[in-house]
């Protein structure tokens, strides 16, 4: 089982790993609040794949946000995430369900910051072989599966950072993810430009690991984010793979067509 979570949604599917480093929680510098925001996904020529919502709500202390995308094909992406945003963001609770031939296989997964559970269902389309994964992981306190995009609208100007995230193959593996920044791009909205700040999103491999990666075809490719930096941050496009060993697509906002 291999899959690379965007995660949303950037959790990779290598099994070679170096070892985890200190933990770097990022600091609140905006307040995540109630949202419901439409999302397109298309290829790099621009084709329609999917199509789909992000929903995020506050309940007490905590944030919920779950990205849905809907595909032509019939397909399912699901992801929910639960943090907290007391002085620094906290991942609680994490969910991601991928059903359909967009994917290798039906699979679940399921992940408790508290308890450090795990729980992995996987389906095979070719054969129908179900698998279950369960365990605990000691999780550091910088793992922001689901919420990467969210963790990069509130780095510093040009700030880089490492945070954690956890990737499933089915084993799960805590691994280190770069945060750097890749300079400044414009953006038209409305006929008004915007400034975005351009973030590249990297695994963290050594020069062997990276070595048989490659020769194993399981090299994912480093994922962009654009972000709006005028005024209070904004998320403007992803591009990166959703699937291990998948290609390479584009999330962007999508706006609303009245019929006529």
């Amino acid at each position: 089982m291999k899959r690379w979570v965007l995660v949303f949604m950037i959790a990779g599917a290598l099994s070679l790993w170096p070892g985890v480093v200190a933990a770097n929680q990022v600091p609140v510098r905006f307040g995540e609040g109630s949202v419901h925001g439409f999302l397109e996904v298309r290829s790099t020529e621009g084709v329609l794949i999917a199509s789909g919502d992000l929903l995020q709500v506050t309940r007490g202390p905590e944030v919920e946000s779950r990205m849905v995308f809907h595909f032509k094909d019939g397909s399912l992406f699901d992801e929910t995430v639960v943090f907290t945003q007391q002085r620094v963001f906290t991942m609680r609770r994490y969910r991601l369900v991928e059903r359909g031939s967009s994917f290798s296989e039906d699979t679940e997964i399921s992940l408790q910051r508290a308890s450090g559970k795990y729980r992995v269902k996987t389906k095979r389309h070719k054969d129908g072989r179900e698998e279950i994964h369960e365990g605990t992981l000691d999780l550091p306190a910088d793992v922001y599966n689901g919420m990467v995009l969210t963790v990069a609208k509130n780095l510093p100007k040009q700030g880089a950072e490492t945070v954690h995230i956890v990737a499933f193959t089915p084993a799960p593996r805590i691994i280190p993810l770069d945060l750097s920044p890749a300079g400044e791009q414009k953006v038209w909205v409305g006929g008004f430009p915007r400034s975005t700040a351009r973030y590249v999103f990297k695994p963290r491999l050594g020069i062997w690991l990276r070595l048989m990666a490659k020769i194993s075809g399981r090299m994912p490719p480093d994922s962009n984010v654009w972000i709006v930096t005028d005024g209070v941050p904004g998320f403007v496009r992803f591009e990166g793979s959703l699937v291990a060993a998948g290609p390479v697509w584009r999330i962007d906002l999508a706006s609303p067509r009245w019929p006529g």
